[in-house]
């Protein structure tokens, strides 16, 4: 059968975790091995080729996705994206916590891109919002189904204890209970059970005193 499709939109300029077509755009690319060597992966402190590197990485057209590669498969060696091993190591060490939202935006485009722990939070929230069901979510982040659920139950009392703490509690709370209300129908077993937030108008009060 033929399926018709409106979505026109371009595809993300983000590259997935086995896309490596942009190495070919890299400035760097088809330099003398040699040459890279002592350039990209040079010896500590050695400032000229420190230098040299630096003036390359800083025109390159994909310096990002350098970037990016080099924080995704844990290379820690040589300069990746304009950056040294001392400078690149603070993002090593923080990098579950990274948030891009052009990676959130590919994520939902179909991409095949590696998401940071808070980047996969991010796109579970926008998938229960846009009332998204665990099996999309599944195929979309390429996780097991049971672990879709969890997320997706998490995501629910994420958006609720948000609304209630703004004092939205009518229609995103009923729809988060009703949500963990069919999910535990389901599979009682499996279900979350995650502390809600108790906000009364005397510990407010007490809040902004304090403030």
């Amino acid at each position: 059968m033929r399926h018709i499709t409106t979505n026109d939109t371009p595809p993300p300029t983000i590259r997935g975790i086995a896309d490596h077509s942009w190495q070919e755009r890299g400035l760097c690319h088809g330099l003398p091995v040699k040459e890279i060597d002592e350039l990209f992966f040079h010896a500590a402190r050695d400032r000229a080729a420190i230098d040299a590197a630096k003036a390359i990485c800083g025109n390159c057209p994909v310096k990002k996705a350098c970037f990016d590669y080099a924080l995704d498969n844990e290379i820690r060696q040589g300069m990746w994206g304009g950056l040294t091993e001392d400078e690149r190591r603070p993002w090593h060490a923080r990098v579950n916590k990274r948030l891009d939202y052009s990676r959130v935006k590919a994520a939902f485009e179909g991409r095949d891109v590696h998401l940071s722990d808070a980047e996969r939070d991010a796109v579970t929230r926008h998938a229960y919002v846009r009332g998204w069901s665990p099996e999309r979510l599944a195929y979309a982040l390429r996780l097991d189904l049971d672990w879709a659920r969890d997320l997706m139950r998490n995501a629910a009392h994420a958006v609720a204890d948000r609304d209630r703490y703004w004092g939205q509690v009518d229609q995103a709370e009923a729809a988060a209970d009703e949500y963990v209300e069919d999910e535990a129908a389901e599979d009682a077993a499996s279900t979350v059970q995650v502390p809600r937030q108790a906000q009364t108008h005397a510990l407010i009060a007490a809040l902004r005193k304090a403030a």
